[in-house]
């Protein structure tokens, strides 16, 4: 965390400023969104897929939502087919 702690102590001083959090807990945001932001879109599918899981969806359902998801991402991950999503969860 030291490192993004460097290169973002501007923005964990914003967050400091603006909301109130402490620079330990401004710190473990930033360091919370980058890692959010930083996780593949294969990475992405499975997590998702395992959390729609839980929650009774069936595959019918997650895949095109995963789909969905992924269009809306912040960091543009690459247009897959409903297969490949399936590829990727299941090998």
């Amino acid at each position: 965390m030291s490192t993004a702690r460097n290169l973002y102590e501007d923005l964990i001083a914003h967050l400091g400023r603006t909301s109130g959090l402490g620079p330990g807990e401004a710190a473990r945001v930033v360091a919370d969104v980058l890692s959010y932001f930083s996780e593949s879109a294969e990475e992405f599918v499975r997590r998702r897929h395992a959390e729609l899981k839980s929650q009774g969806f069936t595959n019918d359902e997650i895949f095109p939502r995963v789909a969905a998801e992924l269009r809306g991402r912040r960091v543009a991950a690459p247009e897959l087919s409903l297969r490949q999503l399936r590829r990727i969860v299941y090998g």
